[in-house]
Protein backbone atom coordinates (compact mmCIF):
# COMPACT_ATOMS: atom_id res chain seq x y z
CA UNK A 1 0.00 0.00 0.00
CA UNK A 2 1.25 3.00 -0.99
CA UNK A 3 1.40 5.97 1.89
CA UNK A 4 1.85 9.59 0.97
CA UNK A 5 2.29 12.15 3.88
CA UNK A 6 1.60 15.87 3.03
CA UNK A 7 2.14 18.19 5.74
CA UNK A 8 2.52 22.29 5.86
CA UNK A 9 1.20 25.56 7.66
CA UNK A 10 -2.57 26.56 7.95
CA UNK A 11 -4.19 27.38 4.72
CA UNK A 12 -0.62 26.88 3.01
CA UNK A 13 -2.39 24.10 -0.01
CA UNK A 14 -1.76 21.20 1.36
CA UNK A 15 -4.94 19.87 1.20
CA UNK A 16 -5.78 21.06 -2.47
CA UNK A 17 -2.65 19.54 -3.21
CA UNK A 18 -3.52 15.91 -1.49
CA UNK A 19 -6.96 16.29 -2.95
CA UNK A 20 -5.66 16.61 -6.54
CA UNK A 21 -3.16 13.24 -5.82
CA UNK A 22 -5.76 11.26 -4.04
CA UNK A 23 -7.83 12.36 -7.57
CA UNK A 24 -4.99 11.86 -9.89
CA UNK A 25 -4.18 8.54 -8.28
CA UNK A 26 -8.01 7.45 -8.32
CA UNK A 27 -8.15 8.46 -12.42
CA UNK A 28 -5.45 6.77 -13.19
CA UNK A 29 -6.20 3.46 -11.28
CA UNK A 30 -9.93 3.87 -12.10
CA UNK A 31 -10.14 0.29 -13.33
CA UNK A 32 -8.79 -1.36 -10.10
CA UNK A 33 -9.54 1.36 -7.23
CA UNK A 34 -12.80 0.81 -5.86
CA UNK A 35 -13.80 4.16 -4.09
CA UNK A 36 -12.11 7.43 -3.59
CA UNK A 37 -12.74 7.74 0.03
CA UNK A 38 -12.37 11.47 2.29
CA UNK A 39 -12.00 10.64 5.74
CA UNK A 40 -12.83 14.10 7.49
CA UNK A 41 -11.90 15.01 10.98
CA UNK A 42 -13.24 18.33 11.50
CA UNK A 43 -16.12 19.29 14.05
CA UNK A 44 -17.82 22.56 13.56
CA UNK A 45 -18.02 24.08 16.61
CA UNK A 46 -17.12 27.36 15.91
CA UNK A 47 -18.22 29.95 12.25
CA UNK A 48 -14.71 29.52 11.31
CA UNK A 49 -14.08 25.79 11.08
CA UNK A 50 -17.96 25.44 9.89
CA UNK A 51 -16.75 27.59 7.00
CA UNK A 52 -13.33 25.50 6.31
CA UNK A 53 -15.22 22.70 6.32
CA UNK A 54 -17.11 24.49 3.99
CA UNK A 55 -14.83 25.18 1.74
CA UNK A 56 -13.44 21.63 1.47
CA UNK A 57 -16.51 20.21 1.03
CA UNK A 58 -16.84 22.63 -1.81
CA UNK A 59 -13.96 22.02 -3.52
CA UNK A 60 -14.43 18.42 -3.76
CA UNK A 61 -17.68 19.17 -5.26
CA UNK A 62 -15.88 21.28 -8.11
CA UNK A 63 -13.19 18.51 -8.74
CA UNK A 64 -16.77 16.73 -10.71
CA UNK A 65 -15.45 13.66 -9.08
CA UNK A 66 -17.55 11.82 -6.79
CA UNK A 67 -15.80 10.93 -2.91
CA UNK A 68 -17.07 8.90 -0.28
CA UNK A 69 -16.88 11.22 2.65
CA UNK A 70 -16.60 9.71 5.90
CA UNK A 71 -17.13 12.15 8.93
CA UNK A 72 -14.88 10.22 11.62
CA UNK A 73 -13.53 12.81 14.38
CA UNK A 74 -13.05 10.12 17.02
CA UNK A 75 -12.78 6.83 16.35
CA UNK A 76 -10.26 6.76 13.25
CA UNK A 77 -8.51 3.16 13.79
CA UNK A 78 -11.89 0.99 13.12
CA UNK A 79 -12.77 3.31 10.12
CA UNK A 80 -9.46 2.40 8.45
CA UNK A 81 -10.00 -1.04 9.30
CA UNK A 82 -13.22 -0.81 7.43
CA UNK A 83 -11.46 -0.28 4.27
CA UNK A 84 -11.14 -2.46 1.23
CA UNK A 85 -9.11 -3.12 -1.34
CA UNK A 86 -7.94 -1.19 -4.25
CA UNK A 87 -9.52 2.06 -1.89
CA UNK A 88 -7.60 5.75 -2.66
CA UNK A 89 -8.27 7.10 0.56
CA UNK A 90 -7.80 11.14 1.91
CA UNK A 91 -7.43 11.57 5.64
CA UNK A 92 -7.61 14.99 6.75
CA UNK A 93 -6.19 15.78 9.26
CA UNK A 94 -4.04 14.16 11.79
CA UNK A 95 -3.72 17.48 13.82
CA UNK A 96 -7.48 18.00 13.98
CA UNK A 97 -8.31 14.01 14.83
CA UNK A 98 -5.06 14.50 17.54
CA UNK A 99 -7.06 17.67 18.89
CA UNK A 100 -10.35 15.39 19.42
CA UNK A 101 -8.55 13.03 20.86
CA UNK A 102 -7.04 14.92 23.20
CA UNK A 103 -10.40 16.40 24.94
CA UNK A 104 -12.96 13.35 23.86
CA UNK A 105 -14.43 13.17 27.50
CA UNK A 106 -14.25 16.62 28.13
CA UNK A 107 -18.18 16.72 28.10
CA UNK A 108 -18.74 14.07 30.36
CA UNK A 109 -16.02 15.42 33.17
CA UNK A 110 -12.50 14.08 32.39
CA UNK A 111 -10.51 14.49 28.53
CA UNK A 112 -8.92 11.84 27.55
CA UNK A 113 -5.49 13.76 27.88
CA UNK A 114 -6.41 13.57 31.54
CA UNK A 115 -6.86 9.84 32.21
CA UNK A 116 -4.11 7.79 32.36
CA UNK A 117 -2.96 5.75 29.41
CA UNK A 118 -6.42 6.59 27.62
CA UNK A 119 -4.10 9.06 24.46
CA UNK A 120 -1.19 6.06 24.15
CA UNK A 121 -4.58 3.86 23.77
CA UNK A 122 -5.66 5.87 20.98
CA UNK A 123 -2.57 6.56 18.91
CA UNK A 124 -1.39 2.87 18.88
CA UNK A 125 -5.24 1.81 18.06
CA UNK A 126 -4.06 4.40 15.41
CA UNK A 127 -0.99 2.53 14.58
CA UNK A 128 -2.47 -0.72 14.20
CA UNK A 129 -5.12 0.16 12.18
CA UNK A 130 -2.34 1.94 9.64
CA UNK A 131 -0.35 -1.91 9.85
CA UNK A 132 -3.21 -3.46 8.99
CA UNK A 133 -3.88 -0.85 6.06
CA UNK A 134 -0.07 -1.80 4.98
CA UNK A 135 -1.40 -5.44 4.01
CA UNK A 136 -4.24 -4.05 1.78
CA UNK A 137 -3.82 -2.75 -1.56
CA UNK A 138 -5.26 1.01 -0.17
CA UNK A 139 -3.52 4.04 -1.12
CA UNK A 140 -3.38 6.41 1.82
CA UNK A 141 -3.08 9.88 1.68
CA UNK A 142 -2.60 11.44 4.94
CA UNK A 143 -3.13 15.17 5.69
CA UNK A 144 -1.00 16.84 8.40
CA UNK A 145 -0.05 20.39 9.82
CA UNK A 146 3.67 21.74 11.02
CA UNK A 147 3.15 23.13 14.00
CA UNK A 148 7.20 23.30 15.09
CA UNK A 149 8.22 26.75 13.48
CA UNK A 150 6.95 28.67 16.65
CA UNK A 151 9.04 28.48 20.39
CA UNK A 152 7.87 26.03 22.99
CA UNK A 153 4.76 26.80 25.01
CA UNK A 154 4.92 27.41 28.79
CA UNK A 155 1.52 25.42 28.40
CA UNK A 156 2.35 21.52 29.38
CA UNK A 157 -0.59 20.99 27.61
CA UNK A 158 0.33 22.65 24.29
CA UNK A 159 3.92 21.01 24.76
CA UNK A 160 2.32 17.69 25.09
CA UNK A 161 0.18 17.97 21.85
CA UNK A 162 3.05 19.23 20.15
CA UNK A 163 5.54 16.32 21.24
CA UNK A 164 2.96 13.88 20.54
CA UNK A 165 2.30 15.67 17.35
CA UNK A 166 5.91 15.61 16.33
CA UNK A 167 6.58 11.83 17.31
CA UNK A 168 3.51 10.81 15.50
CA UNK A 169 4.61 13.02 12.08
CA UNK A 170 8.11 10.91 12.67
CA UNK A 171 6.34 7.46 12.84
CA UNK A 172 4.27 8.68 9.18
CA UNK A 173 6.89 9.74 7.57
CA UNK A 174 9.21 6.75 8.67
CA UNK A 175 6.03 4.06 7.13
CA UNK A 176 5.43 6.05 4.20
CA UNK A 177 6.32 5.80 0.30
CA UNK A 178 6.63 9.51 -0.06
CA UNK A 179 6.25 12.71 2.42
CA UNK A 180 5.46 16.34 1.13
CA UNK A 181 5.89 19.77 2.67
CA UNK A 182 3.55 22.93 1.62
CA UNK A 183 4.56 26.16 2.71
CA UNK A 184 2.91 29.25 0.12
CA UNK A 185 1.23 26.80 -2.05
CA UNK A 186 5.15 25.37 -2.98
CA UNK A 187 5.62 21.99 -2.60
CA UNK A 188 8.95 20.33 -1.14
CA UNK A 189 9.38 16.72 -1.81
CA UNK A 190 11.02 15.40 1.62
CA UNK A 191 10.73 11.12 0.86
Amino acid sequence: MPLIFITGGVRSGKSHFAEKAAVTHYQTEFNQAQRLIYIASGIALDHEMEKRIERHQADRRAQNIEWLTIEEPYDIADTLRKLNDGDVVLWDCVTTWLTNAFYEGFDTGTPCVEQSGCLEQKLESLKKAVGTLLEKRVTFFIVSNELFDEPPYTNEEVELYRHTLGKLHQWFVAIANEAYEINYGVVKKWK
